[in-house]
């Protein structure tokens, strides 16, 4: 049994990604902003606690004596990049204080490359709304690929497409590298809580390093 404290633990990702480690038998703090509004799992396996992810304070106020951290946060009310360049940095420097050695991060799926050096959103016509919120993914993991740190950071990015937030965990994924994983439409959408077992399993088992991982159905 190993103390998670997960970021974002009232968002979709959020809410599979604690009841996923909960039912591995794991002890799960929940860091949302807003403890009021909060809807996921609860129980004795569950401390909810309000917490920033923009802050280095709040990170390592809220991740002391824990093992490892998820961060599934997100934020549509403020600037993507001043978000996510913001949260890299308070994950970095506040889990460094608090003694967390493992990060593992949810990316988003335009990130991944089509081919060699070209990402998906880098395509002629990507919608320029969608390209700022990818622009501020990519900037988080610049920061992290930049960082002097003995954190032992991983970026777990999902297909280009909507993940089913209704489907059943399975427990199956593909784990590739930063390239869109073929398969088509036929493999179906990733599921939020097969995205949750990927995330976990990172956890428990590392395996990937200071790098961006793509997952699949």
């Amino acid at each position: 049994m190993s103390k998670i404290v997960v970021f974002g633990a009232g968002g979709r990702a959020g809410r599979r990604t604690v009841a996923e480690a909960v039912a591995r038998g794991h002890q799960v703090t929940a860091v949302v902003r807003d403890p009021a509004r909060y809807e996921g799992p609860a129980g004795d396996e569950v401390t909810l606690v309000a917490g920033d992810v923009t802050r280095a304070d709040s990170v390592a106020a809220v991740a002391a004596g824990h093992d490892a951290a998820i961060s599934a946060a997100a934020r549509l009310d403020v600037p993507a990049e001043e978000f996510y360049v913001g949260a890299a940095h308070a994950l970095l420097d506040g889990l460094a204080q608090a003694g967390v050695g493992r990060l593992v991060v949810v990316g988003i799926g335009t990130l991944l490359e089509t081919a060699p050096g070209v990402r998906v959103m880098d395509a002629p016509g990507f919608p320029a709304e969608a390209r700022d919120f990818s622009l501020g993914h990519a900037a988080e993991l610049d920061v992290l690929r930049a960082a002097d740190t003995g954190i032992d950071w991983l970026m777990v990015t999902p297909p280009p497409t909507l993940l089913d937030d209704e489907a059943a965990r399975t427990g199956r994924y593909r784990a590739g590298g930063e390239q869109v994983l073929p398969g088509g439409e036929e493999a179906g959408l990733l599921s939020y809580a097969d995205l949750a077992v990927a995330l976990v399993d990172e956890i428990e088992n590392p395996k990937h390093h200071r790098t961006q991982v793509a997952v699949a159905p």
